[in-house]
């Protein structure tokens, strides 16, 4: 096994999209998702199926319809072999021709003002029992709805109890369903556009963290370390974080906090395909670190490092994500290290899209593997990564060759100055690809395999 050493670099510029790639998905495609909606429900003896959304939980609809709902609730509802209705509050009803599948004419389109925001007009769009009924929801359906995400069994749905109850009422109550997980199923491989999307985005949040991470200085104000990030509209995967002096809350805000020399400090910036977070110690050097900490390069983030050398050396098409798993925790006990979640997940429009059972062509993964010390405190190399076959490879390099070659020359960087033996068919989104500063006041001095 490769043990970890400290070298010195200047962080390389791989450059990154001149403008935001064109990632619209087409008409035919939009068409080709909803047909295998049918057929997922063809298999899982569904008649209807109800894919709702949210602000937060917005993913499933916007892969179906292109559409993610702003300020309120949607649910777009289908028949199996018929044209699905989305039903969409006040506001979004001014936002639906944003949708492809509308201005397609895919879907249909109704007014639904109990998914309006409190206090506002009620009385002009039919009641949900009304549009059940003329959907053919009845005893004889068999309804599958997509909130989220699974649970430990088919009857427990998140989606509004109003909803849920209105859909058991017509179809009885062992007739309604938990299908999220299917609807995930279909989503595990993102299109080259997709592709193109994200690693715009990971560009935007991984040079947005060098500059917040070279701007770091003690005294400075959370607030103003963030503005380095230049947040310039594109949708949050998640709210930014920073942590800094005081603040030690998992996932916190910046809070008026300020940098403490010899502190702990994390950040972490996210947008839709995207998720770059780091951290580590305001020090230049062990000396400055406490003592408790004063280990922290050999005995924990070192060890880190290493483990992520394994994690790469996994990363690969047909492999399993239990051997991700082991790759990490066969290395980091859980006594010291404390990795909890999991070894790494797939990553989509939301921050957390699900964990690969078998890794294929198309999947992007984010390398999240999170340890965590009460004394040495934490280190992080979280970015994205796509798996790509040579089909798609092929593909990226015809519709974007500057994009194939940008993740080309991150990839010869981890492998040839940082020494991470990441395979040919793993593309590197992140302009911080690979790279982890133990000492935040020093960021040219980072991790290397030898």
């Amino acid at each position: 096994m490769r043990s970890a050493r400290l070298i010195e670099i200047d962080w390389p510029e791989f450059g990154m999209a001149a403008e935001p790639p064109d990632w619209r998905v087409s008409r035919d495609e939009y068409s080709r998702r909803l047909a295998r909606l049918d057929e997922l429900m063809e298999a899982a003896g569904l008649t209807h199926i109800a894919v709702y959304g949210d602000r937060e939980h917005f993913g499933n609809l916007a892969w179906l319809a292109g559409f993610d709902p702003r300020f309120e609730e949607a649910v777009l509802l289908k028949q199996r072999g018929e044209k699905a209705l989305l039903l969409a509050g006040n506001e979004c009803m001014g936002y639906v021709p944003a949708s492809p599948t509308v201005a397609g004419e895919l879907i249909r389109v109704e007014r639904f003002q109990d998914f309006s925001l409190p206090d506002q007009p009620r009385g002009d769009s039919r009641a949900l029992e009304a549009i059940l009924r003329e959907e053919r929801i009845d005893a004889h359906s068999k309804v599958g709805i997509a909130g989220w995400k699974e649970y430990s069994t088919p009857q427990q749905i998140d989606a509004p109890s109003y909803l849920v109850d209105a859909l058991r009422f017509a179809a009885g109550w062992e007739n309604v369903v938990n299908a999220a997980g299917r609807i995930l199923e279909l989503r595990r491989q993102a299109t080259v556009e997709e592709i193109a999307f994200f690693e715009w985005t990971n560009t935007l949040a991984s040079e947005g963290m060098k500059r917040v991470i070279r701007a770091i200085r003690p005294g400075a104000l959370d607030h103003e370390l963030l503005e380095d990030a230049r947040y310039c509209g594109v949708p949050l995967g998640c709210h930014m974080t920073l942590k800094c002096g005081g603040n030690r809350v998992s996932l916190a805000s910046a809070r008026g906090e300020r940098v403490a020399r010899g502190g702990r400090f994390s950040c972490g910036i996210c947008y839709w395909g995207a998720n770059c977070c780091r951290c580590g110690w305001v020090v230049e050097g062990p000396e400055e670190l406490p003592a408790e900490a004063r280990g922290y390069v050999e005995e924990f983030a070192g060890p880190y490092f290493e483990a992520m050398g394994a994690w790469f050396g996994a990363l690969r098409i047909g492999a399993t994500g239990g051997g991700l798993e082991e790759a990490i925790h066969s290395r980091l006990p859980w006594e010291k290290f404390h990795v909890f979640l999991n070894a790494g997940h797939l990553i989509h429009l939301e921050e957390w899209l699900g964990a690969p059972r078998v890794l294929e062509s198309g999947m992007v993964m984010q390398a999240d593997v999170i340890p965590s010390h009460p004394e040495f405190y934490s280190s992080r190399m979280e970015d994205g990564y796509v798996l790509a076959d040579a089909a798609l490879q092929t593909e990226m390099k015809s519709r974007f060759p500057a994009l194939l070659a940008r993740c080309e020359a991150r990839r010869a960087f981890m492998r040839n100055t940082l020494g991470l033996p990441v395979h040919d068919e793993v593309l590197p989104l992140s302009g911080l690809c690979g790279i982890v500063p133990p000492f935040l006041l020093r960021p040219g001095t980072v991790f290397a395999l030898s």
